[in-house]
């Protein structure tokens, strides 16, 4: 397939570059229709982006990219199961997760549906049994606490949901979150739960991920010592995993291992079993309803005129700012306190995904690949970094993403919360000119020199990007549309790129690198083949520790 510079509306978009840097965002709205044409409904989410710097013509060349690029081709391709990850050769199939159509999905002209319902099965049965207190640890106490122990995809989806949903949770099960290697997080979750009414759930796909077999082993150990036996493991660990030699090595009994495949990547893969710790906070019911979300959004994707098209959509206003006007950042803007974790869960989602330089064929691409995904909720945000979005001399989309309805009202709270989203994605559109400042000050009586000397301090220039999704609540469902929204946008613009957005080699080198470093800080022997600085560094921690021990 041809890369993007390519295309033939690549050159007719590269000339549309300078008339989009100089006409203000603000002045595209004396067309009366331009909101009507650039938002659009889809599953209780209002998406609007009409303040981008587009017009009609860019827009169509836009889409006419998108065609080119054959995203309709591979959109289908996604969703029979084709293999589309090229370097791993697999499928690509989380849709088929949340498939609930009940029609068949093949890979290698095999279905998978029957093996996707036949888990969902497994866990309905599994977390209804835990909820209700029919199974049990192994003195005989009811779980109270659920630990999910994994790292990365396993971590960051049923982390960021059952964040998202709280307000859907009763008070059956206290869930808890273990990701990192530094042992504050999983002593600091430990010290507060009974050894006798804890639930761990490990998850990783080959069961080595050094990160969740280290905070797995310690659990375990923190089990052993309270007065169990080794059988006590079988009664308080389950896995989510495909190496089940491993997990049975380990000490899990094999009917509480749960299966995951290599057709789903760990940032996609919630909808599966990774997503336990999601039924057993939320309950059964609750994360059907995320996976119908999902499913609704992705009939809406594959099926919408790519002119209506909200994935579509989402994906060229990045790909317009980021490829074409050089804006390598975006920041992700919820004014939905729920949803704090959103903008770490799509920065891997992201990042990892389009964060490449060749292209399939394993050839350098000449243009930027992904965007510097980064934010935090609104409110916070704006005592933090807005200045920067306002002020600075780099531009940087924003999507802000509010709800009409919270999910916890409390009177007088959510009007002015919400005041404040209308507000930001109107100023940092609009701006303020050193004649309304002028205005302004003169009106509150300060003298003329002195307005002279802040106007060039309170000037904002404005025409800065934004796209507004606004949900009519954070629901289940509302929700699984919400992450299947991006997930498909980070889909369609590595279709567009020409890049495998399912592999992340990327991740592994540093890993390897650990592994041989580990030996040579636990001995003490720090061999010489590492540059000057890490083995300075690596000579230093380890003769600085020794002192620090003999001290203490």
């Amino acid at each position: 397939m041809p890369q993007l510079t390519r295309h033939p509306a690549w050159t007719s978009l590269q000339e549309q570059i300078a008339p989009a840097l100089e006409t203000p965002i603000k002045s595209l709205f004396s067309d009366p229709d331009r909101f009507d044409k650039y938002s659009l409904k889809v599953q209780n989410i209002l998406l609007d982006i009409s303040r981008n710097p587009i017009n009609d013509g860019v827009m169509n060349l836009l889409l006419q990219l998108v065609r080119e690029a054959g995203i309709e081709q591979w959109r289908e391709r996604m969703f029979e199961g084709d293999i589309i990850n090229s370097t791993e050769q697999r499928a690509v199939l989380h849709t088929a997760l949340r498939n609930r159509s009940g029609t068949p999905v093949l890979v290698r002209g095999k279905d998978v549906m029957p093996v996707i319902d036949h888990e969902l099965k497994r866990i309905r049965v599994f977390v209804n049994a835990v909820r209700k207190g029919r199974w049990r640890g192994h003195s005989g106490k009811r779980i109270t606490d659920v630990v999910n122990i994994g790292i990365g995809g396993s971590d960051l989806g049923p982390r960021m949901v059952t964040q998202a949903l709280k307000p859907y949770a009763d008070d059956t099960l206290r869930v808890h979150f273990v990701s990192n290697m530094d042992g504050v997080e999983i002593a600091n979750v430990l010290r507060e739960l009974n050894p006798e009414r804890v639930l761990f759930v490990v998850a990783s796909k080959t069961f080595t991920t050094s990160e969740t077999i280290t905070n797995a082993e310690t659990a375990r150990n923190w089990l052993m010592a309270s007065s169990f036996d080794r059988r006590a493991v079988a009664k308080h660990f389950v896995a989510v995993s495909s190496n089940v030699e491993a997990v049975k090595a380990f000490g899990i009994a094999p009917e509480n291992i749960f299966q995951m495949w290599d057709w789903v990547g760990g940032r996609f893969s919630l909808w599966s079993a990774i997503g336990l710790p999601i039924a057993l906070y939320l309950g059964f019911r609750q994360f059907e309803e995320l996976l119908q979300g999902a499913h609704d959004m992705d009939l809406h994707f594959r099926n919408a005129p790519l002119e209506r098209n909200a994935p579509i959509w989402m994906a060229l206003t990045t790909l317009w700012n980021s490829t074409f006007l050089g804006r390598s950042s975006q920041a992700i803007l919820p004014y939905d306190w729920p949803l704090q974790k959103f903008s770490a869960y799509l920065q891997q989602a992201e990042m990892e995904s389009n964060g490449k330089s060749v292209d399939r064929d394993g050839n350098p691409v000449p243009y930027s690949t992904g965007s510097i995904i980064w934010g935090q909720l609104g409110i916070d945000g704006q005592h933090a970094f807005y200045q920067y979005l306002h002020q600075s001399n780099t531009i940087v989309p924003a999507d802000f993403i509010g709800s009409i309805e919270s999910s916890t009202p409390v009177q007088g709270h959510h009007e002015k919360l919400m005041a404040n989203f209308f507000a930001q994605t109107e100023a940092l559109m609009a701006g303020i000119s050193a004649d309304d400042v002028r205005r302004d000050l003169t009106a509150k009586g300060m003298a003329a020199d002195e307005i002279e000397r802040l106007i060039p301090h309170k000037v904002h220039r404005g025409n800065r990007p934004t796209n507004t999704l606004l949900l009519d609540r954070l629901d289940p469902r509302t929700l699984g549309a919400l992450i299947a929204l991006y997930e498909h946008k980070i889909f369609i613009l590595g279709v567009i790129w020409d890049i495998c957005s399912f592999d992340q080699w990327g991740v592994e080198l540093g890993k390897t690198l650990a592994k041989n470093i580990l030996p040579e800080l636990q001995s003490g022997e720090i061999k010489p083949d590492h540059d000057d600085s890490t083995r300075n560094l690596m000579q230093y921690f380890v003769e600085k520790r020794r002192q620090l021990h003999s001290e203490g």
